[in-house]
């Protein structure tokens, strides 16, 4: 999102057609309100936290979640959501940063009243110079930090989720490490945000996923990518069909749904109309 680049006029515009739709749908997919994943706007966030925010707001999303606060305390950024007409329902951590700091996490957590912390990405057991992936062995000692940091979580009166890329979807011989997290992680500590679109990226079936465990994942990620391959484009105009993966996310427990768009050619701010417009069709 680039406001420079956008006169006011467009940008109500985008605004009033977007709310436009809102209004004439009975609801957003499954019935819940319109998230987004604020690294969506992680150019402008930093410039103008209090007015990207009241951008994200005008165009018709209700819910986000946070991937980084920017130095703000919790009573800052609660009263800049307030006066978005936003609610912040869920933070991003990687676990290089979650480890370490925890305590301090769940206590801002607690402070700005979110419902889920959710680990963005996991490391090595061991760390290494450069990139290296995670081995079976790092994936079993990641899923004992899920179970630690879960209990921690869920003990402060949160839920902790954890959010997949490619990786999870590419088996290490034979096994899959999304499989691997969920059978050795506790699903009364942990649970799953599914990105839909890495999920598709990586071959995989959200769907799949969704019907083997409908109670694990909690929360939806949702972006669209043209011939399933990276940059991501707006909703809509990429290959990922997302109406059998909302019908399957219905019998689920699905409780968040965040629109993240990755990657823009254009103003941000386009892009998210489109996205919300997207969105709005599904009832």
């Amino acid at each position: 999102m680039n406001s420079s680049s956008l006169s006011r006029r467009r940008f109500l515009a985008l605004s009033a057609g977007t709310l436009a739709a809102t209004t004439l749908a009975r609801a957003y997919p499954l019935g819940l309100p319109l998230g987004l994943q604020l690294y969506s706007v992680r150019e402008t966030l930093p410039k103008d936290f209090a007015g990207t925010l009241k951008q994200v707001g005008a165009l018709g999303y209700k819910e986000v979640e946070a991937a980084g606060f920017y130095d703000h305390s919790a009573a800052e950024v609660k009263a800049a959501l307030d006066a978005a007409g936003l609610s912040c329902v869920s933070a991003h951590y990687p676990l290089s940063v979650l480890k370490p700091t925890l305590d301090e996490t769940i206590a801002y957590a607690k402070a700005l009243g979110l419902g889920y912390i959710v680990c963005s990405s996991p490391m090595r057991q061991v760390p290494s110079k450069g990139y290296e992936p995670l081995t079976l062995d790092d994936w079993k000692w990641v899923a004992g930090q899920f179970n630690e940091i879960g209990a921690k979580v869920r003990a402060a009166g949160m839920g902790f989720a954890y959010h997949n890329h490619v990786a999870e979807f590419t088996a290490i011989d034979g096994t899959l490490p999304w499989e691997l997290l969920a059978q050795n992680t506790d699903p009364a500590k942990v649970n799953f945000e599914m990105d839909c679109g890495w999920v598709e990226v990586a071959g995989a079936d959200p769907v799949h996923y969704l019907k083997t465990y409908p109670k694990r994942i909690v929360m939806l990620h949702v972006k669209d990518f043209k011939e399933k391959k990276p940059p991501s484009v707006p909703l809509g105009t990429g290959a990922i069909d997302y109406a059998p993966i909302f019908k399957a996310a219905r019998g689920a427990g699905v409780r968040h749904v965040f629109v993240e768009q990755e990657e823009s050619v254009g103003p941000m701010v386009d892009a998210l109309a489109i996205d919300a417009k997207y969105m709005a069709q599904f009832k």
